[in-house]
């Protein structure tokens, strides 16, 4: 009997794992981008990685950012990618991040204004992503202020859009991660007309974030710690930074 029952657990185990892994998250590239693109980000590489190795398939598509959150919250879709714990500190994180973000502000080219204080954003037109952390102090300082010096903007393609708004006068500023920022000016051919103002962040780690409501988010995230320092050892974490042109951390 107790090994008809260590049988049965045994395929159930190995049913509960062989599945579908689903990943959302809006383009946020080079760490994830167009899923149909052979470099969908790195992150996601990272991802197909450790869980293919695991014989768990990795279902990656794109989905505005707070749509994202709000999926992942109501147990819809398992994880996310490119997550600061500020985004999500309900959900499950691994212990180690998958890489650090600066944010800047950047300003149109000719543009003489640099960033001092949050005060001095007052007098500004300040884009936004809505979903988005960047850091508890502004973020409230923001929200106290919507509407009048910070506009939000949320659904598919929100970055696009606001550098839009910003190369026609529209807002004259915004804040974005610095890799984000020059992948996307290079993607839409405007490379030199938008131009840092300034830090707004220090290295902030980014990771993968899994569900709350999932109860395999725990074994999920197991998985990811137990396999990171064996990508990093054998060469493999390397090799995927490098083909997007980043150094390891």
């Amino acid at each position: 009997m107790n090994r008809i029952l260590a049988i049965a657990l045994l395929v159930l185990s190995m049913s509960t794992w062989s599945q579908t892994l689903t990943i959302r998250a809006d383009d946020w590239f080079p760490m994830n981008g167009n899923p149909n693109d052979p470099q969908p980000g790195y992150m996601i590489e990272l991802a197909k990685a450790i869980f293919e190795a695991e014989g768990i398939e990795v279902d990656y598509q794109l989905m505005p950012w707070e749509r994202a959150l709000h999926e992942a919250r109501s147990g819809n879709i398992d994880c996310v990618v490119g997550a600061y714990k500020e985004d999500a500190p309900d959900f499950v994180f691994p212990q180690a991040h998958w890489g650090l973000d600066r944010a800047h502000f950047y300003v149109a080219k000719g543009d003489s204004w640099r960033f001092s204080d949050f005060n001095g954003l007052l007098s500004r037109k300040v884009g936004l992503i809505g979903g988005y952390a960047y850091g508890d102090e502004f973020d409230a300082f923001a929200a106290n202020n919507k509407g009048a010096a910070f506009q939000y903007m949320s659904g598919d393609g929100a970055l696009d859009k606001n550098i839009k708004k910003l190369l026609a006068g529209r807002i004259d500023t915004i804040v974005e991660s610095v890799a984000v920022l020059e992948a996307k000016v290079k993607e839409m051919g405007v490379q030199g007309q938008v131009v840092s103002a300034g830090e707004l962040t220090k290295a902030t780690p980014m990771y993968i974030a899994c569900s709350p409501e999932n109860p395999l988010s725990v074994g999920y995230m197991k998985m990811v710690d137990a396999a990171m320092p064996v990508l990093k050892s054998n060469g493999t974490l390397d090799k995927i930074l490098d083909s997007y042109g980043l150094q390891p951390w």
